[in-house]
Order: structure tokens, then sequence, then C-alpha cells
């Protein structure tokens, strides 16, 4: 019996809409889904049809972190950190939908995004420092530049959890929706991205990204570092 894919993929009107499916794990990650992920956002990158890519996740909830039913591994770290990458570095915008629970690495993972509409219902938390942990995704650059030092520190260093209206009064979202629109509006949002001049897209992401994340591929090297430093050989939560 064929397993069931751990990543869904749909395609239309320029848009790729890549869906997260552990739905039983929460989408939770495991090296399976990320390694599909980063398949297939590298595929998206040499296709002229894609010209703009959504992030969602199926279920109740976007992505609980990493799937800490087995130990960490040094693969997990690298697929974690190598998917990151790829959606900062990608040549479409990316726009993520999240809902439900957004932790760990999967807020991580919402942080590279270009754009981002929340569910009403979204819980965010950033729980690695009380697991012995460290971050993953560059979020040591990507959260403190959407909302200050100081607010970076205290979300990761006490881990409290905090809800899609904070999310968006602190900046860390753009759009917050009722849960039943989601869908429909962070598909509006990708068409609309998808119907501008692909070069002229891009070049807003890049040059956006080269200013305003200008330390991103440091802050990954960094945050792997201090993983391995940590004696865990293993991704964030």
């Amino acid at each position: 019996m064929p397993s069931t894919p751990k990543l869904l993929l749909e395609s239309g009107a320029g848009v790729l809409t890549l869906t997260l499916n552990r739905p039983d794990k929460l989408n939770a990650i495991d090296n399976q889904m990320a390694e599909a992920l980063l398949d297939a956002l590298d595929t998206a990158a040499a296709d002229p049809e894609v010209r703009a890519i959504r992030l969602r996740g199926n279920g109740r909830a976007f992505c609980a972190g990493r799937d800490v039913g087995a130990a960490p591994t040094d693969k997990d770290l690298e697929l974690v950190q190598a998917v990151s990458r790829a959606i900062v570095a990608h040549r479409c915008p990316v726009i993520a939908a999240v809902h439900g629970w957004t932790v760990g690495a999967g807020f991580e993972w919402m942080m590279n995004a270009d754009i981002v509409y929340a569910a009403a219902d979204t819980k965010f938390k950033l729980p690695e420092a009380s697991l012995g942990v460290f971050v993953t995704g560059g979020l040591v650059t990507t959260l403190p530049s959407a909302i200050g030092p100081m607010r970076a520190k205290a979300l990761t260093l006490l881990g409290e959890p905090f809800d899609a209206a904070q999310a968006l009064a602190w900046g860390l979202v753009y759009r917050c929706v009722p849960a039943d629109e989601l869908d429909a509006v962070s598909l509006a949002a990708a068409r609309r991205v998808a119907d501008l001049q692909p070069e002229v897209a891009s070049q807003f992401k890049r040059v956006l990204n080269l200013i305003g994340l200008d330390q991103f591929d440091r802050a990954v090297d960094e945050e792997t570092r201090v993983q391995r430093l940590l004696g865990r050989d293993g991704a964030g939560v």
C-alpha cells in the first residue's frame, strides 16, 4: 500500500501551493517532509510557469516544529536550514498561510516567507530554550529585524505562547483573517503576486532581502554552529 505523501503540491495560474501533510502529527517536520519541501522549492526555481509559492499546512495546524519522536540528528539540522535558505533565496515570492499551532521550526519557516497571512486561531511558540536546543531558520536575524532585539530575546528565552492578534500587532504577520477565509485570502494574494512581471517581483524580493536580511546567511551558519556546540547535533524543535 503506497504511503501518504508528506507534502502536497497543487499548481495553477502561476501559483504553486505546497501543503505540509502530516496532519496526525500537526505537520511536525521529519526528514522526509523536509526533503520533499526542499525538492519542490528547487524544482519550482527552474520552472518559469511558477511565479509565486504558497506554503500552508493540512489539518489542525500549520506546523508543530520538528518531530521530537526521534532523537535529533545532524541531517535534521542540515535539512531544516536548507529549506530556510531555499525559501529566502528563491526567485519567487513565498506567501505563508498559517493556522493552529505554529511552533519552533515551523514558526521559523514562516518567518522565512515574504508575506504571512494568519488565521485568527493561530497560536505561536518558540520553546527551544526550554528544551536545551537552539533556534534555526535564520531566526536570530529575521525575528529581531521584525520586532526588535529585546522582544526577540523575550520570545526565545521565555518561550511564552502568543496569539495571532499579538503577532499582527508586533508585525510578525501581514494580515490576520478568520480561519475559514485563510485559504481564499492567501490564494488570492499569491495570484496577485503571480500576475506581476516575474522579474519585477523577483527583484523586489531580492533587494528587500539584500538590505533587510543582509546577515541571513551568517545567521544560519551561526545557528548551526551553536546547535552543534550545545552538543545535541540536531535541529531545533
